[in-house]
């Protein structure tokens, strides 16, 4: 794959008129969601003030991933992506206006926060497939890895921007506001799917084969792959060892430094600037070589920002230790899909990439459970160091595998790709 470099590969991405309709309605949306992310977060906190129904929510929101991925990955191989996309955001943006109904109405409680996150959850284990199957065929392929690179952008630009609008809305008209306008940023989102199109259908000839058979394919696939197995292995490290740091922030903001939303705002916008960074650096790379030795750094410098993090009560070192965290997530999780989206074969694209989703997903749900549980005993920052263990076991593990990854991540690109 030809090299495009600095910021004329960001520039090509944007002149694909399908992927430039996409990425306008997804900056929107995204800000929408994030705003909402956070009102929730600290709705749950205000409500309970417990680590562990922080860790609930946060599992209702993530896990139907890690149940439905292999199913929605099958769908997406099967169905055409872009309805896939728009049925799902439609049903995000029910769930929106549901919960800035209940808030107006102040029927709003814990149960029914669990409940429409765990709807949203199932919707969202879906629309994961879709999208990252549907972004690679709005564009000629030289464009993808900037294109994952930018769409990761401004997922983390907007976990800065959503959070600090959510922390004045939520102080000056309460929840309900911040609700109602997620729901009026997934409309623009999708007006702008409508006038998106995939440029290519890489649904395959239609299988005989049930649900489960074409899923186990996919796993056996991604398992047997030299490059995809061992980094699905990272990803799993960074997903349950690290990206929980995010989901119980607002435990640690209460509980640790002592601050509200405003502060948890701080903390949430700091790990999103580090993330866009991050991810603008990637985007204006233009190629996946040299992908496999950043994706590895970047699981080692989230591990060593997670310890710091974990043995500090100062809260401005703890914006600079969110600041980096957010950095090796997006490093981390970004990189990883570029080099999949490269490597895999685009007939097998949704089922692999679903797995992914699952992983990157279902991953916070199970550490922010586990975490979250363990802070009831031994507070918030003993218990996310235990996550910080986790990634350091798998780092030594995979330098043992670097030079096989790289051969078989970057040196071999799908057929589609």
């Amino acid at each position: 794959m030809a090299r495009i470099s600095n910021l004329d590969a960001i520039s090509a991405a944007l002149r694909q008129r399908n992927f430039a309709w996409y990425f306008a309605g997804s900056a929107v949306g995204l800000i929408g969601i994030w705003a909402q992310r956070l009102t929730i977060g600290w709705l749950t906190w205000e409500l309970t003030q417990s680590g562990f129904w922080l860790g609930i929510v946060a599992f209702a929101d993530l896990f139907p991933t890690v149940v439905l991925t292999p199913i929605a990955g099958v769908v997406a191989d099967r169905v055409n992506r872009h309805k896939m996309m728009f049925v799902t955001q439609f049903l995000g943006m029910m769930q929106a206006f549901s919960l800035a109904a209940l808030a107006f109405a102040g029927w709003l409680n814990i149960w029914w926060l669990v409940g429409l996150t765990a709807f949203v959850g199932t919707v969202w284990a879906f629309n994961t497939a879709a999208r990252l199957s549907m972004v690679p065929n709005l564009m000629e392929r030289q464009h993808v890895p900037s294109a994952v690179a930018m769409d990761s952008a401004i997922f983390n630009l907007a976990r800065f921007i959503g959070p600090v609008m959510a922390a004045y809305l939520f102080q000056a008209t309460g929840a309900g506001v911040t609700f109602l306008i997620n729901g009026l940023t997934f409309m623009f989102f999708l007006a702008c799917l409508l006038q998106a199109r995939m440029i290519r259908d890489e649904r395959g000839a239609r299988s005989k084969a049930n649900f489960f058979i074409q899923a186990t394919e996919g796993i056996r696939y991604a398992a047997k792959h030299r490059g995809i197995g061992p980094v699905l292995i990272l990803i799993i490290a960074l997903a349950v060892g690290l990206k929980p740091t995010l989901e119980l922030l607002p435990g640690v903001a209460g509980s640790v430094y002592g601050v509200g939303v405003t502060g948890l705002s701080g903390l949430v916008a700091s790990a999103a600037v580090g993330a866009t960074f991050a991810a603008v650096w990637l985007a204006q790379r233009g190629t996946v070589i040299g992908m496999t030795g950043i994706v590895i750094s970047a699981l080692a410098l989230g591990t060593v920002s997670l310890f710091a993090f974990t043995a500090t009560k100062i809260f401005i070192l703890g914006l600079c230790c969110a600041f980096f965290i957010g950095a090796a997530i997006v490093i981390g999780g970004t990189g990883t899909q570029t080099l999949m989206q490269n490597a895999v074969d685009g007939a097998m694209r949704g089922r692999v990439m679903s797995l992914y989703g699952m992983v990157y997903r279902g991953g916070p749900a199970i550490g922010a459970l586990a975490m979250g549980s363990a802070a009831e005993l031994i507070g918030f920052q003993a218990a996310l160091a235990c996550g910080g263990v986790l990634c350091s076991a798998v780092f030594f593990w995979i330098l043992r595998r670097r030079k096989l990854m790289i051969q078989n991540l970057e040196g071999n690109p799908g057929k589609d790709l």
